[in-house]
C-alpha cells in the first residue's frame, strides 16, 4: 500500500500568524491531492502531523529560537485548515508533534504496516516537510519517498528549493504534480 503523510497543515502556518502567500496557496492543491490520493488508493493510509505547542512556548529552544507562539494545542491556529481537514475525512491517522520531526510517526504507521512508497505533501517544506521526509528514510531505507512540490511550500520561496533539491541529494523523487 501506499501512505500519504501531510506535514501541518494547520491554519498558523497558513493563513495564520506563520503564514506567507506561498502557504496559503497551497491549501487547494493539497486538498485536491488528498482527495485523488483517497480516489485512486482506496485502502492507503494517510496520516496527518500536528505541530503541537502549549502556554509554554516561549520556554522551549524553538520559542528561544522563533519567538512567534504559534500552534497552541485548542487554538484556532493549532486547528487543521478547513478545506484540507474535510478532504482528510474520517479515516484519517493523526500525529501530533512538538517539534520539526514527528520521532513517532514510525510507530504510528506501524510495524507490520508494509508500505510500498511514502508521498509527503504540506508545509514548510524548508523545516517540517525535509525533517519528516529524513524520519521516513531512516526508519525504511528501502522503501521510496516522493514529495509533490507543488503540494508544498516553504518559509519563502528560495528556501523552499533549497529543501527539494536537498531532499533529491538524498534519493528522494520529487515531482511536481501527483
Amino acid at each position: 500500500m501506499k501512505a500519504l503523510i501531510v506535514i501541518d497543515m494547520q491554519n498558523d502556518f497558513t493563513t495564520g500568524v506563520l503564514g506567507n502567500p506561498q502557504t496559503a496557496a497551497v491549501v487547494k492543491n493539497v486538498a485536491a491531492m488528498i482527495k485523488k490520493f483517497r480516489k485512486n488508493e482506496p485502502d492507503g493510509l494517510v496520516i496527518a502531523t500536528l505541530d503541537t505547542h502549549f502556554e509554554n512556548y516561549s520556554e522551549t529552544q524553538e520559542g528561544r529560537n522563533l519567538p512567534v507562539p504559534h500552534c497552541i494545542k485548542g487554538s484556532k491556529g493549532w486547528e487543521i485548515v478547513p478545506e484540507v481537514k474535510k478532504a482528510l475525512g474520517e479515516k484519517c491517522k493523526y500525529a501530533e508533534k512538538l517539534t520539526f520531526g514527528c520521532y513517532a510517526l514510525p510507530d504510528i504507521i506501524g510495524k507490520d504496516t508494509l508500505v510500498d512508497e511514502f508521498i509527503v505533501i504540506g508545509v514548510c517544506t524548508d523545516i517540517c516537510v525535509i525533517s519528516n521526509v529524513m524520519i521516513l528514510k531512516a526508519a525504511y531505507p528501502e522503501v521510496p519517498v516522493r514529495v509533490i512540490a507543488d503540494c508544498c511550500a516553504g518559509v519563502s520561496p528560495e528556501s523552499h528549493e533549497n529543501a527539494l533539491s536537498a531532499m533529491k541529494v538524498c534519493q528522494v523523487r520529487v515531482d511536481d504534480k501527483y
